[in-house]
């Protein structure tokens, strides 16, 4: 990824945690008390006409390593 690009997404990020600061505290709570490998996700979405979708995942070992290297990157 070119340095751009990065700095893009640290823009649209930064704007995404100003318009809603509780997620991001949300995300790091979870990271740091409960995110381990067995626990399941789950996600429900409503759109405005309101249609719902929901879906739900097991975190394995990968997705664990996926995640410390995301945050390795800030």
């Amino acid at each position: 990824m070119n340095p751009m690009q990065l700095l893009q997404i640290r823009n649209l990020w930064n704007g995404f945690t100003s318009r809603h600061p509780k997620f991001p505290k949300f995300m790091n709570a979870v990271y740091q008390n409960g995110l381990c490998e067995g626990t399941v996700m789950e996600i429900q979405i409503r759109t405005p006409d309101g249609k719902e979708f929901a879906s739900n995942l097991k975190v394995t070992k990968e997705d664990l390593e996926l995640v410390q290297q995301m945050r390795s990157m800030r």
